[in-house]
């Protein structure tokens, strides 16, 4: 992490909790991105506000990079974002490597009822014991996957 900058993390976090309070609040819904997008498909009464919310968060990244270019990756000026590609000795393509690691968070959000928003952002800040061991697992597979790809 050499190019971690304070300010836009704070700001970014305080706009993930006012996103998740707003929707909790003016909807009674939990702000769980993963099951908010995999609720979508089929279509039913619920849909509308998803998908409102989805492309409310599309927007809303686009309008922060467009204000502050660079600002996602390395902070104002920082390199440009760019896809985590496989370990040249694994001999895997990038696009079966991309493929893998989305049906495998998909399965590990279906496994652990939710994921690293709902239970990170909504579940802790509601005091959930289960949402606390989630957390805890997310973040030990997530060192543990860096541990043997090294991939950072």
């Amino acid at each position: 992490m050499d190019s971690f900058s304070p300010l836009p993390a704070t700001l970014g976090g305080l706009l993930i909790g006012l996103a998740a309070a707003v929707l909790w609040l003016g909807n009674g819904r939990i702000a769980g991105i993963s099951g908010i997008f995999g609720q979508l498909l089929p279509p039913t009464k619920s849909a509308t506000w998803r998908l409102v919310f989805l492309v409310g968060l599309v927007l809303g990244a686009l309008g922060a990079a467009y204000v502050v270019p660079g600002l996602g990756v390395g902070g104002p000026g920082g390199r440009t974002a760019e896809l985590a590609t496989p370990p040249a000795s694994w001999g895997i393509p990038p696009l079966v490597w991309i493929s893998a690691a989305g049906l495998l968070t998909g399965l590990g959000t279906r496994i652990g009822n939710g994921c690293t928003s709902g239970h990170g952002v909504c579940g802790l800040a509601r005091l959930s014991l289960r949402s606390l061991v989630a957390v805890v697992v997310f973040f030990g597979v997530a060192i543990a996957t860096v541990a043997v790809t090294g991939i950072v």
